[in-house]
């Protein structure tokens, strides 16, 4: 089965949420930035969510999260939570 290591930055807003992408991709850490950003518990871990599996996580963040491309910073990605930008650090098939 798949497996992914991910992070990411939970706010109310697209527009907060192309922000903060465009903070990163100008060089901004993201772990740094989720910390001071995310409404996620575990932005203070710098968004590190761990590693999981298709299905654990919302359909949404689930779908971009094992066919996105690995290392970018995807986004922003509408849940029910708020707008996401996820970094998938890792995947295996």
């Amino acid at each position: 089965m798949s497996k992914a290591n991910a992070r990411h930055i939970l706010v109310a807003t697209e527009e907060a949420c192309l922000a903060l992408k465009n903070q990163i991709e100008a060089g901004a850490d993201f772990a740094v930035v989720a910390r001071d950003n995310s409404s996620c518990p575990s932005g203070r871990q710098g968004g590190a969510l761990g590693e999981f599996g298709p299905g654990q996580m919302v359909k949404e963040f689930d779908e971009v999260v094992f066919s996105g491309e690995v290392g970018k910073v995807l986004g922003p990605v509408k849940t029910q939570f708020g707008y996401h930008l996820i970094e998938v650090t890792s995947r295996t098939a």
